[in-house]
């Protein structure tokens, strides 16, 4: 039985990991912890990290990136793992999270979904056979209430691309401000705001009278909440480090 703690468990996504957790027999939520304070949840939650009483083998992270620095205080002082699914930090709490992992294990992840993973491997191989030649524009889809953009998915699959290309390129955001052609060396990152959207992705790889697009949507937000689960019973008693979906894929099909 793997014990969890989940931060950030008043809010949206928050609710849909204790659905996915209720219907599964491998893992159990012992607490929660909110800026928002108490709920009606069969489990204690807490306002502060300092505040908890129960002991657990990882937290479960979809909060805000404000509370990261009691999240990893909290990590190195209990020794246990944490799955970060919160999206828009800084590179400098990047930095902090992956010096984290040098303590404890860390699976940090834009996204949780199978196919976005999945997706981004495709971008990748893409990438090797058009990327020279190709112009590589993302975008991504999202709902009214999204607060960061670019998402934190459109920007992994960019930094996947990244991987394959001989020169590291340019992420360019925003086109207004420029007043020249398209240069070669860069990748256009959109972000869409609007209605209920769950979130979509598309990469366009555009050629000469020829357009590739591999594309994603999410139908709901269980997925994420189902891909969060499995990463926590997947990264319960593992050393320290940093830890993707890539890895626990990779472990199931052992």
């Amino acid at each position: 039985m793997t014990n969890i703690i989940l931060c950030g468990c008043n809010g949206k996504m928050g609710h849909v990991v204790v659905e996915s957790v209720s219907a599964n027999d491998n893992c159990q939520i012992v607490c929660g912890v909110d800026a928002f304070g108490e709920n009606d949840y069969s489990f204690p939650t807490y306002k502060d990290f300092s505040d908890i009483k129960e002991a657990a083998d990882v937290v479960i992270d979809f909060s805000n990136p404000a509370s990261l620095n009691s999240l990893l205080d909290y990590l190195l002082d209990k020794k246990i793992p944490a799955i970060i699914c919160t999206t828009g930090y800084s590179p400098e709490q990047v930095e902090k999270i992956k010096s984290a992992s040098k303590e404890v294990a860390v699976f940090y992840s834009g996204n949780m979904s199978l196919g976005v993973n999945l997706l981004i491997e495709l971008a990748k191989q893409a990438t090797k056979v058009l990327g020279n030649d190709f112009d590589i524009e993302i975008i991504e889809k999202h709902h009214n209430q999204k607060v960061d953009a670019p998402s934190g998915t459109a920007l992994m699959i960019a930094d996947g691309i990244c991987e394959e290309l001989e020169k590291e390129p340019q992420y360019v955001y925003d086109r207004h401000a420029y007043r020249r052609k398209r240069s070669k060396n860069e990748i256009g990152i959109h972000a869409i705001r609007g209605g209920t959207i769950v979130g979509e992705h598309d990469v366009i790889f555009a050629g000469h009278d020829e357009v590739v697009t591999i594309s994603h949507q999410s139908q709901s937000k269980e997925l994420f909440a189902t891909g969060a689960v499995n990463a926590a019973i997947f990264i319960k008693g593992k050393p320290a480090g940093m830890y993707n979906m890539s890895q626990m894929l990779a472990d199931k099909l052992k």
